[in-house]
């Protein structure tokens, strides 16, 4: 007799559910589909030779201590290092404000548990990053979506959501996943002032912020909370902030961090010692013995000018084949933009013909938390060659050629 295990399971997987594009990324594993769906790092500048040499340093000096179990907060060089960074762009943060996550998603349950009830609200953006929705789905979140466009969340109509009386504020503000878009400096100065004045914090994903390739750098939100509150030399502001070494280093090595209030540290490390005790400690010490010395600084260089010569390809591919009636967003860094088509298509649907064409997206439908975006989509410019790019654009531009004119036919024969 079979066990029936949908009587057995926990309540809160009633909400939880594969990751939409995961599953539709499984169509594009034949290696003759260009795809632009998945959000990976480039490969060709993973530090290789840097990983093996370290690899080899750590094993010969510090071997049992890299073997070894660590301490919840993580390796206290590698959190040193970041709050040295972290100061650079005048956030006064010491190691005590800092916990290495298994990779930001960790980071982003961590948030769930520590702060959602069942049916609790968040504030976000809309499009947002999936994956966290994915994880405070199974809290039981309830989200409020504001409406945002090519430079972020519109803050204006932020108010009316705050007066519902959310946990948090979830901002991804820097060349955000999935739109490209980066909330401007008078936009982050309204959403800080707003956020104080309700007394709402605010979580902030910063996964793409060392990605800039053009335009002037922007203080992150964390830094112009700390000014308005006007921190004297201790991290005590409304901002959680978080960010990964995925995308400067390896998505492969899983390592992230929060920083927070040192009181707000401390329960993140309660969490965490419940869910896993610690982040590996070998790729801990690794990551440190690779960044240390000034590399990451000349590294992201190397990432910079690779997604820019990536992006530009893309961009002017676009500008060349998508039908006019196609509009995209042109994000100044990071590794997405945007696709908006007209608003009797379905992205969804069209994904469908791309793949027999043999390119691929993500439908932007499952970024909106409380629906919508049915006609949007996004284009990933960080993995693909810019020679696979050109005729991946070129694929699905003229796919999009084909079914505008589909749609107007359509509609002449209606009218």
């Amino acid at each position: 007799m079979q066990t029936p295990w949908e009587y057995r399971y926990a309540h809160r997987m009633q909400k939880m559910g594969s990751s939409v594009i995961r599953e539709l990324l499984k169509l594009t594993e034949q290696p003759d589909i260009i795809s632009f769906g998945g959000g990976l790092p480039a490969p060709e500048v993973f530090p290789v030779k840097e990983f093996k040499e370290a690899c080899n340093i750590v094993l010969d000096t510090l071997g049992a201590q890299a073997l070894q179990y660590g301490t919840t907060e993580g390796y206290t060089p590698l959190r040193e290092m970041i709050a040295r960074h972290t100061r650079r762009y005048g956030i006064q943060v010491e190691a005590g404000n800092i916990c290495i996550t298994s990779g930001s998603q960790q980071a982003l349950d961590f948030m769930g548990r520590l702060f959602l009830n069942r049916g609790d609200y968040i504030v976000v953006e809309s499009p947002t990053y999936l994956g966290a929705l994915q994880a405070w789905n199974a809290y039981g979140a309830q989200y409020i979506s504001v409406p945002s466009d090519e430079n972020g969340m519109i803050v204006d109509e932020l108010e009316k959501a705050l007066r519902i009386g959310p946990k948090f504020i979830y901002i991804l503000p820097n060349f955000q996943n999935p739109s490209g878009s980066t909330l401007t400096l008078e936009r982050r100065l309204k959403l800080v002032e707003l956020a104080d004045r309700y007394g709402v914090p605010i979580i902030e994903d910063d996964p793409y912020g060392q990605l800039r390739f053009e335009g002037e750098h922007l203080p992150s939100v964390a830094l112009l909370d700390s000014q308005y509150r006007q921190d004297n030399g201790t991290y005590t502001g409304n901002v959680i902030y978080l960010s990964t070494f995925s995308k400067l280093l390896s998505p492969g090595l899983r390592l992230a961090w929060v920083i927070a209030p040192e009181q707000v540290t401390r329960k993140i490390v309660m969490t965490k010692q419940a869910a896993d005790l610690h982040t590996a400690t070998f790729n801990q010490i690794v990551a440190y013995e690779v960044g240390k010395g000034g590399f990451l600084d000349e590294h992201v260089k190397v990432i910079r000018a690779t997604y820019k010569e990536r992006r530009d390809a893309m961009l002017e591919t676009m500008d060349e084949i998508f039908p006019s009636e196609v509009r995209w967003t042109r994000p100044q860094g990071g590794m997405f933009l945007w696709g908006i088509l007209p608003d009797w298509m379905d992205a969804t649907e069209l994904f469908k013909t791309a793949i027999d064409k043999k390119v691929a997206f993500v439908p932007g439908a499952a970024f909106h938390p409380n629906g919508g975006g049915k006609n949007t989509m996004r284009l990933n410019f960080s993995y693909c060659s810019p020679d696979a790019i050109r005729e991946g654009i070129t694929r699905l531009g003229l796919l999009l050629r084909e079914e505008v004119a589909k749609g107007a036919r359509q509609k002449y024969l209606y009218e």
